[in-house]
């Protein structure tokens, strides 16, 4: 059986309580079209795995594993609401992460590197940092392109505790007609000690 798979860092439950209630903010301010991503589901994503056959979780878990052990613990804050697919045909909405971003950067490069040799490619050059919050469908990127300029300023983002990031998890994603749910199957502790 294959697992669909990425591994992320989890949010807590006072941050995606606060990301519901921006959720509800956005929806209220004429951002109603958009597909929501359940406010449980909200993480940061570091890397996509996509469909795994189950018999390689273990060799998966220990690539993470590894990486996690080469980065020390670091501090994430909420950032700026914006949008993937630019202003004429948004796809994602999303609520940025600042902070300590070289050292998410440092762990998500250690990521990247002990998966690659077990045949996951790198997606991208750079990390994107982001929690998304919803997306576009594409009917309504037109509609949603000429509000966003508008709704955007006037909705904001709250004032949160920072993000304590000690650890990553190895989600699966169910897919179901009503929205993806996820499972942690695996959590890698960061290092204490790294250099």
């Amino acid at each position: 059986m294959n697992l669909r798979l990425f591994i992320a860092v989890e949010l807590p439950e006072e941050w995606l309580a606060a990301l519901a209630r921006v959720q509800e903010a956005l929806r209220v301010a004429g951002l109603d079209a958009l597909r929501w991503t359940r406010p449980e589901g909200i993480h940061l994503t570091l890397k996509f795995l996509g469909e795994v056959p189950e018999e390689r979780l273990a060799e998966v878990v220990q690539a993470m594993t590894r990486a996690a052990a080469r980065a020390r613990p670091f501090t994430l804050r909420l950032g700026q609401l914006g949008a993937f697919g630019g202003p004429q045909r948004p796809r994602v909405l999303w609520a940025g992460v600042e902070g300590e971003l070289e050292a998410l950067t440092r762990l998500w490069r250690a990521l990247e590197a002990e998966v690659r040799p077990l045949g996951f490619p790198p997606e991208r050059d750079t990390l994107a940092p982001h929690l998304t919050l919803a997306r576009v469908p594409e009917p309504a990127q037109r509609e949603v392109a000429g509000r966003l300029a508008n709704v955007l300023p006037r909705v904001a983002l709250p004032e949160l505790p920072p993000l304590d990031v000690a650890a990553i998890a190895l989600m699966r994603s169910l897919l179901s007609p009503g929205g993806a749910r996820y499972q942690r199957l695996a959590v890698a502790p960061l290092a204490r000690n790294s250099s």
